[in-house]
C-alpha cells in the first residue's frame, strides 16, 4: 500500500505541469497575497528594507562558511561577486554625501564580506574557481546600466554626478545576479550552501521590492514625487520588481528541493 502524498508534493507537481501564462498568474497572486501580509505584519515598512540587507549579509556568510570549511569556491560566480563588490562600492559612496544612516553600516558590512569572497576566489582557491562556466561577460550588465543610469536618474537637488551614481548603483543591482544563474544553468547541479546564497539573494530581494511597494501604497504616490520627476520614479520600482522575478524560479526550485529532502539541487532544463 503506497503511503499518501505530502501535500506539499502533490501541489509542487501541479504546479510544474501548469502552462506559462498559469505559472506567470499564479506567481503574481502568491506575491500579492505575501504583500497583504507583511503590510498587515510589518508596521514600520522601513524594517523590510533593513531585513532585506541582513537577509543578504546571511547570504555573503553563508558563502564564507562553505569557502572556509570545504575549500573550494566550485559553483560560485565570481563575476557576480564583483558586480556586488561594484554596486555596494557606489551606493556607500551615495550613502555617505547623500544619506548616511544605518544603511550604510549594513551595506560597509556586506561590502566587506564581499571583497573577501573575491579575495578568496581570485587567490586562495583559484584552482577550484569554475572559470569555464562562469562565462557571462560583465560588460553585458555593466555598460547598459551605465548608459541607463546616464540618461534616467533622480531629479533631486543632489549634485548630478552623486544622482548617476544613485541610478547605476540601482541598476546594476538588479541584474548583478546573472552571472551566478548562467552558472547554475551550465552545471545543472547547484550543491548546498550555494543554492542557500541564491536563496538568501532571493529573498532579499523580494523584502526590497516589498519595502519600495508598500511605501508607495502607504504614500498613496507621494513617495514617488519624492524621488523626483520623469521615468526615474517607475524606473526603481521596474528595477526592483525584475530583480525579484529573475530568482523566482529559482527559489521556487529551491523550496521543492528541501520539502523534498534534497541536499543537492538539481534544475531541470530552462530554468534560470
Amino acid at each position: 500500500m503506497r503511503p499518501p502524498k505530502k501535500t506539499i508534493h502533490v501541489i509542487s507537481s501541479w504546479i510544474q505541469r501548469q502552462p506559462p501564462k498559469v505559472k506567470a498568474f499564479l506567481a503574481v497572486v502568491a506575491g500579492m497575497v505575501a504583500l497583504v501580509l507583511l503590510r498587515a505584519i510589518v508596521h514600520d515598512h522601513d524594517n523590510l528594507f533593513i531585513a532585506a540587507e541582513a537577509v543578504h549579509s546571511i547570504g555573503i556568510t553563508v558563502l564564507i562558511y562553505k569557502l572556509s570549511k570545504e575549500k573550494t569556491c566550485a559553483g560560485i560566480s565570481l563575476k557576480t561577486q564583483e558586480l556586488t563588490a561594484m554596486f555596494l562600492a557606489v551606493r556607500l559612496y551615495c550613502s555617505f554625501v547623500m544619506e548616511y544612516d544605518v544603511h550604510t553600516l549594513l551595506d560597509l558590512s556586506t561590502f566587506a564580506a564581499t571583497l573577501w569572497v573575491i579575495f578568496m576566489i581570485r587567490f586562495r582557491l583559484k584552482s577550484s574557481y569554475m572559470e569555464d562556466k562562469d562565462n557571462f561577460a560583465m560588460y553585458y550588465v555593466a555598460v547598459p546600466c551605465a548608459i541607463l543610469a546616464l540618461l534616467i536618474h533622480p531629479s533631486t537637488s543632489h549634485h548630478i554626478i552623486n544622482r548617476i551614481f544613485w541610478a547605476f548603483c540601482v541598476y546594476l543591482e538588479a541584474v548583478s545576479v546573472l552571472p551566478q544563474l548562467r552558472v547554475m544553468q551550465n552545471t545543472k547541479i547547484v550543491e548546498p550552501f550555494t543554492a542557500h546564497y541564491v536563496f538568501a539573494l532571493g529573498v532579499a530581494r523580494f523584502l526590497s521590492c516589498a519595502h519600495w511597494v508598500l511605501q508607495v501604497l502607504d504614500s498613496r504616490g507621494h513617495l514617488l514625487t519624492a524621488l523626483g520627476y520623469g521615468l526615474w520614479p517607475s524606473m526603481v520600482l521596474i528595477s526592483e520588481i525584475v530583480q525579484t522575478f529573475i530568482l523566482a524560479d529559482f527559489c521556487y526550485y529551491y523550496v521543492q528541493s528541501v520539502f523534498g529532502g534534497q541536499l543537492v539541487l538539481r534544475l531541470p532544463s530552462g530554468v534560470v
